[in-house]
């Protein structure tokens, strides 16, 4: 029996996922093809990579070790990226799920796009923007994943990393503290020495007026903030408002005489215009019930005749005349 499905390589870095979403990424790739590569990057010596042995066996997940030579460096991405040039190249694939939260992989999704894979991205909210965009299709984990309660183990080791970081900074400004008394009464030391000295020397000498600060005009004055403007972040979802307007051009651009686009259609050009659109980031299940809930657009359904099926249709409301 030969199969039309699209075949996938799965690639997970350890580091930056976590094994709660194990059964999440391996859904989402069901709907999407066939996965034939189930692989997993991370150094297996850390304890913080032990979660995740235990739903290697179930999932029946490859893990690749690759030890941390170099403190500082990330070993794993580049095992990650070898080994996806390897698989890109043997011809087996048709495609690349690369399941991380990390912007170094953008490169890699970029070259695998330029020989001719589909590639799905999958992280948390938190990945940048220049690997979500660099993807086909890129898909967020926490959400799709319902943002599930942390197990009673997650929920112990976050409470003690928590408390870990509250010590740390509570030892830190006392350290910080106890420094700055301590160049405080050196400094008065020295200034009282100095104005021992100062005072003995000039006892026989008439007292001179301080020096009058000069005052700069007030068109030479510094500016008062002179701080480098920070970025806003980058919304992680891309807004509503610009979905709406992007429906509109579509909308413009490849209706009918009446203004009239198929719903499927306007998915598909959606997706291609935003790698990280779906409709389960809004809080919705269907496309349809999507556009429904967007203000300005009208909506028919056509039963096609040669089956029960109906065919959804989108256009703007069109302008009333009041006139006449």
């Amino acid at each position: 029996m030969v199969t039309t499905d699209k075949r996938f390589a799965v690639l997970i870095d350890a580091d930056n996922i976590s094994d709660r979403y194990i059964k999440t990424i391996l859904d989402e790739m069901a709907g999407e093809g066939e996965v034939t590569y189930k692989r997993i990057y991370g150094d297996w010596t850390k304890p913080a990579l032990a979660p995740w042995k235990k739903v290697l066996l179930e999932y029946s997940v490859t893990p690749i070790q690759q030890y941390s030579y170099t403190t500082g460096k990330n070993a794993t991405d580049s095992a990650m990226i070898i080994d996806a040039m390897d698989i890109l190249y043997s011809g087996n694939v048709e495609g690349f799920c690369l399941v991380t939260s990390d912007s170094d992989f953008t490169r890699l999704a970029s070259r695998l796009r330029e020989s001719g894979m589909l590639v799905v991205g999958m992280g948390e909210k938190k990945t940048p923007k220049a690997f979500t965009t660099a993807c086909n299709k890129f898909k967020y984990l926490d959400i799709l994943a319902g943002a599930k309660a942390p197990s009673k183990s997650e929920k112990a080791k976050a409470e003690r990393a928590e408390k870990a970081a509250a010590a740390k900074a509570e030892k830190e400004k006392a350290e910080k503290e106890k420094a700055a008394k301590a160049a405080k009464a050196e400094k008065a030391e020295k200034a009282a020495k100095t104005t021992k000295i100062k005072t003995v020397k000039v006892l026989s000498k008439v007292k001179e007026e301080p020096p009058v600060k000069e005052e700069l005009p007030k068109d030479e004055l510094p500016p008062a903030d002179i701080h480098e403007e920070i970025p806003e972040e980058e919304e992680a979802i891309t807004p509503l408002e610009s979905i709406r307007k992007s429906l509109i051009n579509i909308l413009r651009e490849d209706s009918d005489e009446d203004g009239w686009v198929s719903t499927s259609d306007l998915g598909n050009k959606l997706l291609k215009r935003y790698s990280d659109f779906d409709v389960r980031n809004y809080g919705y299940t269907k496309l349809t019930p999507f556009l429904k809930s967007l203000k300005g657009f009208e909506m028919k359904s056509v039963r096609n005749e040669n089956s029960s099926v109906k065919q959804v249709y989108l256009r703007e409301e069109p302008e009333v005349d009041y006139r006449g």
